[in-house]
């Protein structure tokens, strides 16, 4: 009878770990359906995205490059401010510009804002201009501000810089279509003027196309600057531009500059 006894207990706890077993099993698997399923389906049937928050696809870091829009930076070559002056025009009225070289073919920015600062000998913040600009894919952008007020003090340097971290894109140089020729500067000692012919060489339209032209000397040295816009260029078309100044050139003319800023767009899909 014990022996029985002791049997049927032991029976009888075998079978209630069981069942413990099988309810613990059965909620841990309840739970597992419930909050695993979701992501299963989301992870195996939503497609990747350009804004998934993950770092997927090819991308070197959380939704950039790979195949998105959006570069990663550490991936780009480094942009450089080439120069960045003020070029006197007449009393307390200065125009200033600074050369932006961005080595990158493919990658630009849409939007960024920017600070110019003009400072006398004595390094006494005079004027500053504040504007924003994109940056063209492997090329140099030229930035101008024009008739910054002085105050009829003297500008000895000029500092450049960028006010908001850049966010780099895929993008395609629109400028690059469009050629400069047939040069002409007169009246250098009286009321200089720089002429020049605009051609947009492709079969499309472009709108809003702003020319830069900054005169060098012998040595290289940039002494003056001058900015032009024409609203539109239709493709394969041509456009006079013009630049002047109202005071003569005090020092002698090496060469001259004229740059074509167009606005950089997102590259065509592929067919």
């Amino acid at each position: 009878m014990r022996a029985r006894a002791a049997f049927l207990y032991t029976d009888a706890m075998s079978w209630a770990s069981q069942r413990r077993f099988t309810y613990g099993f059965g909620t841990v698997l309840f739970f597992i359906i419930l909050i695993g399923g979701p992501l299963a389906y989301h992870f195996l049937t939503i497609p990747a995205t350009c804004s998934d928050g993950i770092q997927n696809q090819g991308e070197t870091a959380i939704d950039k490059g790979g195949p998105c829009p959006l570069l990663d930076s550490r991936t780009l070559s480094p942009y450089v401010v080439l120069w960045s002056r003020s070029f006197h025009v007449r009393d307390g009225s200065y125009n200033s510009v600074a050369y932006i070289q961005n080595p990158n073919e493919k990658a630009g920015i849409r939007d960024v804002s920017y600070r110019f600062g003009l400072y006398d000998a004595n390094n006494v913040l005079i004027a500053e201009r504040t504007g924003s600009t994109f940056i063209m894919p492997g090329t140099i952008t030229p930035i101008f501000e024009g008739a910054i007020d002085t105050g009829n003090r003297i500008v000895a340097h000029t500092y450049f810089e960028f006010t908001q971290p850049l966010t780099w894109e895929r993008l395609d140089d629109t400028s690059s279509v469009v050629t400069v020729n047939n040069r002409q500067v007169s009246a250098t000692d009286s009321a200089p003027n720089v002429s020049a012919v605009a051609m947009n060489t492709s079969v499309r339209d472009m709108r809003d196309i702003t020319f830069v032209t900054v005169a060098f000397d012998p040595a290289g040295n940039a002494f003056a600057a001058s900015q032009t816009t024409t609203s539109d260029l239709p493709g394969g078309e041509s456009q006079p531009i013009v630049f002047t100044w109202p005071d003569p050139f005090n020092v002698a003319l090496g060469s001259i500059d004229i740059i074509a800023r167009s606005a950089p767009v997102s590259p065509r899909p592929q067919l």
